[in-house]
């Protein structure tokens, strides 16, 4: 098995991330980036509604599927200013600073970090 739980993915990777329905229960899969930073694995986005954040908020699990297998995880959101900021100011989530100012992301946009269960 890999060092990396997720395999040697760079730090911005599309993957498909599988979450549950907060009022279904059924399996929610869609396509996304994950951000890397300090080995810590994260998805965020520009402020606004998301229906995968919602669902995690209702089952704290997911899984990851990468070009090469898939990673049952735990899911926390990350509420805490700092770390917002960390994650944002990262190389990797350039992107997004190119979307939306960073304090306005730091205040608004959503964002869990994904642990291998």
């Amino acid at each position: 098995m890999s060092a990396h739980p997720f395999g040697h993915l760079p730090d911005l990777s599309t993957v498909d991330l599988t979450t549950w329905g907060r009022r279904s229960g059924l399996p929610r899969r869609i396509e996304i980036w994950m951000v890397r930073v300090a080995d810590r694995y994260y998805i965020t986005g520009t402020p606004g509604r998301r229906d995968w954040l919602a669902n995690v908020r209702a089952k704290a699990e997911a899984v990851i599927h990468t070009q090469t297998h898939d990673v049952r995880c735990s899911v926390r959101e990350v509420t805490e200013d700092a770390e917002r900021r960390s994650v944002m100011k990262a190389a990797a989530s350039h992107w997004y600073r190119s979307q939306r100012d960073l304090s306005d992301l730091v205040a608004h946009a959503p964002m869990i970090e994904l642990a291998p269960a």
